[in-house]
């Protein structure tokens, strides 16, 4: 063979390893399920408003995330840019405007929100997919009945305890567990007892050390179903 012919020989065959080494070196794309995707209405019954809220978790770091309702169509689309997408991020919640229902009844919101799988994906900022998914449903709570204390009421510390009605309606909901929150009101940041319990629970003691003589505190008990959904009723007190 010449030397020309060597060469051109030489030539082609760097150029076929040169195509060849990126395949090789090149990793397959997984798809990899985030770790939490949940979409949900919160209703308040007390101050008569509702919104959307949602969860996305990973335990891949991810620089872009949508979410696309039943019929495809995209409600939420965002992606990290700089040095916080190059980052990238693992944990998300949102939560929408609450129009009160004389703004905007319960059923016109809900027609913006249809039932059925919502689709959650994504890309982790190593370039893999992110896919999850979440049932919302139309199934919400009605707001707990609160027992004691009587809203608006003067309580003894030492003797603290919420109580409430179980919530059995509307027919068909099942109630997965209650949430019971104590701000107090006048405090910045905020004091918070924060606690959830099983449905088979309705009343709550509160610890005595929690309070302070002669302060306001709101209270919230939330009805939470199985679906996620879950509606608020709100109170508040003055502690001896």
């Amino acid at each position: 063979m010449t030397t020309l012919g060597r060469l051109a020989f030489s030539t082609a065959a760097l150029g076929a390893l040169a195509l060849t080494l990126p395949a090789m070196r090149s990793k397959p794309k997984r798809t990899l399920p985030f770790a939490d995707s949940r979409l949900r209405i919160e209703v308040n019954s007390t101050a008569g408003d509702a919104g959307i809220q949602a969860n996305i978790d990973s335990e891949e770091p991810w620089d872009s995330v949508v979410i696309e309702d039943p019929n495809g169509h995209r409600i939420f689309d965002v992606k990290g840019k700089g040095n916080l997408g190059k980052l990238g991020s693992t944990e998300l919640f949102f939560e929408s405007e609450e129009p009160s229902f004389d703004e905007q009844p319960l059923e016109e919101t809900l027609k913006l929100f249809p039932e059925g799988t919502w689709q959650f994906t994504g890309t982790t900022v190593g370039g893999d997919k992110l896919t999850g998914t979440a049932v919302f449903t139309h199934m919400i709570p009605d707001g707990p009945v609160i027992v004691s204390p009587v809203n608006g009421s003067t309580q003894n510390p030492a003797h603290m305890v919420i109580d409430w009605n179980p919530v059995t309606s509307p027919p068909g909901i099942q109630i997965a567990k209650y949430e019971v929150i104590v701000e107090q009101a006048d405090f910045e940041p905020p004091r918070t007892f924060d606690l959830f319990v099983p449905a088979s629970v309705t009343s709550v003691t509160v610890s005595p050390e929690f309070f302070e003589s002669g302060q306001n505190y709101n209270l919230e008990v939330l009805a939470i179903e199985v679906g996620g959904n879950q509606t608020i009723t709100e109170g508040h007190f003055v502690s001896q």
